[in-house]
């Protein structure tokens, strides 16, 4: 089963547009990571300031891999030219213990 690995980052309000626009500008940079599944930005819709960063690996080995990759320091180069967008953010960290999907 897959690990997943989630940034839970805290936006102000007045920011969530410039995070967006920032991962849709590094759309494909994480897609070529060897052992990469899946991606998902999910954006609060129930008064929270908390965007999740979902990405779901073959292993902790390959995660670990792109977090000390080229791929990984170049889709973050905005954060250190333009600023942060967020006050702070946790990574959170899972296994994949039971999975089902429709039409399983």
């Amino acid at each position: 089963m897959s690990i997943v690995r989630i940034n839970a980052i805290k936006v102000p309000p007045e920011q969530a547009p410039e995070l967006e626009k920032r991962f849709a500008a590094r759309a494909g940079a994480v897609e070529g990571s060897e052992g990469f599944e899946r991606f998902e930005l999910l954006r609060p819709t129930d008064g929270r300031d908390t965007y999740f960063v979902v990405t779901h690996w073959r292993s902790v080995a390959d995660f670990d891999a792109w977090l000390a990759g080229a791929s990984f320091q170049q889709g973050h180069k905005a954060h250190g030219s333009q600023g942060p967008v967020s006050t702070e953010s946790e990574l959170l960290a899972f296994d994949v213990v039971q999975e089902t999907s429709a039409g399983s």
